[in-house]
């Protein structure tokens, strides 16, 4: 899709390798979403049934999931992880900083981008 919004499409040398790089991403982005698709799922079943979403917000729940692991997946990886280490795991900036080798001023930036990044989609993802 990035491919065809582009004014001038690049000259292809090699077809049959591009055409395999596509495929690859796009399988690979399939299986990423599946495996996402069944961790919500999986949690979701174990949700006591009074407290499950209704099948409308489950639905708008696994489409934020998906875009936001899409966003996520343009940053570094540095950044990506300091972020989910951060949010989802509650490491401390020191431990991140630590696991990756940088200073605890790196490890906010890294945060306060994947953080800009999340408010960005959050806007684009807002009906109003």
């Amino acid at each position: 899709m990035r491919l065809l919004t582009k004014e001038q499409l690049p000259q292809l040398h090699a077809p049959r390798t591009f055409l395999a790089k596509v495929a690859q991403s796009v399988l690979s982005n399939h299986y990423r979403r599946q495996k996402l698709e069944r961790a919500y799922l999986e949690a979701l079943a174990a949700t006591p049934g009074l407290l499950a979403p209704s099948l409308e917000t489950q639905a708008i729940v696994l489409e934020t999931l998906i875009a936001l692991d899409t966003a996520l997946d343009t940053l570094e990886r540095p950044v990506r992880e300091a972020f989910l280490w951060s949010q989802v795991d509650g490491w401390s900036h020191g431990q991140i900083a630590e696991r990756l080798g940088v200073s605890i001023t790196t490890v906010k930036r890294y945060i306060i981008k994947a953080g800009a990044l999340c408010i960005m989609l959050d806007d684009s993802l807002d009906p109003l």
